[in-house]
């Protein structure tokens, strides 16, 4: 009787990180790369969790850049309704 084996591979950590970044959704990530929701959240939440922390610290430094130094009238009412009550 021949054995089954299990299908192991690994996922590209890079591009789970990078897709992580840009807010795509764990069904999204798993879609893009042949895998399965649970797999990704099993095996790859940490990854995800920081890179859309990253995403996120990348937003926050855009929006405050273009208050700031465009002088973003809509963007500074809005950053001072979040930071400042």
């Amino acid at each position: 009787m021949a054995k089954i084996e299990k299908k192991s591979y690994k996922l590209d950590v890079a591009l789970i990180e990078k897709l992580a970044m840009i807010m795509c959704s764990y069904e999204e990530i798993a879609m893009i790369l042949d895998t399965t929701v649970p797999a990704l959240k099993k095996r790859y939440s940490d990854i995800i969790e920081k890179g859309r922390s990253e995403g996120k610290k990348g937003l926050r430094r855009k929006q405050y850049e273009k208050a700031v130094m465009d002088g973003d009238v809509r963007m500074l009412i809005f950053l001072g309704k979040v930071y400042l009550d």
